[in-house]
């Protein structure tokens, strides 16, 4: 362009082009590939309140945490309030559908059975698999799964994730779960207590609790099953909901949580000693040594989404309905459809 003359629009998105375009390109791709930069902050929007309910106690969780404190909620536009939820899921799912919180995560065993039920709530994405366990006494001589035929398996309610899994992995392995097995309900912390005492053979339960009773009984038992390996190895575990209104009106909104919780679960997938130490007080009372030890044997680099995920809610649907969880006139494909929602789409 010549000196005095007159800017030509050619010239000026050329000039923009070599400064800003490519850079934009950039943040763009990130955003696009489940980078750090949302949209919302690449455009300095003021950041989207969300809150985001979870519980405290389930180290598994720990995504949550390290999203809020290492900023990846921050960094994807997000201003988020945690709330720890005590109550059940069923409670969890309606504070979601009435809008009393607008995204929340929890154990996929748990949360199938009350979806089935129309809660306007859609599964969007996913932290981790693995963290449901059974292990047998040795003095009852339960240290496989044929050997838990006419056994008592103690679980801390009836409607556990680990009781729905096991009950369901029993099941396709030929058991009969009502008739083969009984299941026993004790509080958590007093499981080893009634292996103790020969009330019960077996535990099925999920981690921590499993870690700390072995911890505190060497020797006592044997790992005679696991969702984080075998048939179960690449299957989520725990998943990411939203309120209905949140994915149909602000679908940006659910896609930043969604990556924040990509981006954390990686996290920690790569840095377990940062994250256990970033947990440990939510859990003042692990060690975070353990803390780290029960982090490392999750699988954090699996959280699927999209099409992934709705294949998984169905082949979990499909579980949950021969084992005779879900109705007989539900439909494990059209309840996988209706239930999850790709907000990356």
């Amino acid at each position: 362009m010549k000196k005095n003359s007159v800017p030509q629009a050619s010239d000026v998105l050329s000039s923009w082009s070599r400064r800003d375009v490519l850079r934009a390109g950039a943040a763009a791709a990130l955003v696009g590939a489940g980078g750090s930069i949302a949209s919302r902050n690449a455009w300095s929007a003021p950041p989207r309140k969300l809150t985001f309910a979870w519980s405290s106690i389930a180290f598994c969780l720990s995504p949550v945490v390290v999203a809020q404190e290492r900023g990846f909620f921050e960094k994807n536009g997000l201003d988020v309030e945690l709330l720890n939820w005590g109550g059940s899921t069923d409670q969890l799912l309606e504070a979601l559908a009435t809008g009393k919180a607008d995204v929340g995560v929890g154990l996929i065993h748990r949360w199938l059975k009350p979806l089935e039920a129309g809660f306007d709530v859609k599964i969007v994405g996913s932290a981790h698999g693995g963290c449901l366990r059974l292990v047998g006494a040795n003095q009852a001589g339960v240290k496989d799964i044929n050997s838990l035929k006419g056994k008592v398996i103690g679980v801390s309610d009836q409607n556990s994730p680990a009781k729905n899994f096991f009950a369901i992995h029993l099941a396709k392995k030929g058991f009969n779960v009502e008739k083969d097995i009984e299941w026993r309900v004790y509080p958590a912390d007093l499981l080893d207590v009634a292996v103790k005492k020969g009330e019960i053979q077996a535990i099925a339960d999920g981690d921590p609790n499993i870690f700390l009773i072995e911890k505190r009984n060497k020797g006592v038992f044997t790992e005679i099953g696991n969702s984080a390996i075998g048939e179960y190895k690449d299957k989520v575990c725990c998943i990411l909901g939203a309120r209905g209104d949140l994915v149909r009106n602000d679908k940006p909104a659910a896609a930043a949580v969604v990556r924040s919780i990509v981006q954390a679960s990686e996290y920690v997938a790569e840095n377990p000693n940062e994250a256990a130490k970033i947990y440990a007080k939510y859990s003042p009372k692990v060690p975070v040594e353990d803390l780290r030890a029960l982090l490392t044997g999750l699988t954090y680099h699996n959280h699927p989404s999209g099409k992934p995920l709705r294949d998984e809610v169905e082949f979990f649907a499909r579980d949950f309905h021969t084992a005779g969880v879900l109705k007989k006139s539900t439909d494990p494909v059209r309840l996988a459809n209706h239930v999850t929602f790709d907000v990356l789409a």
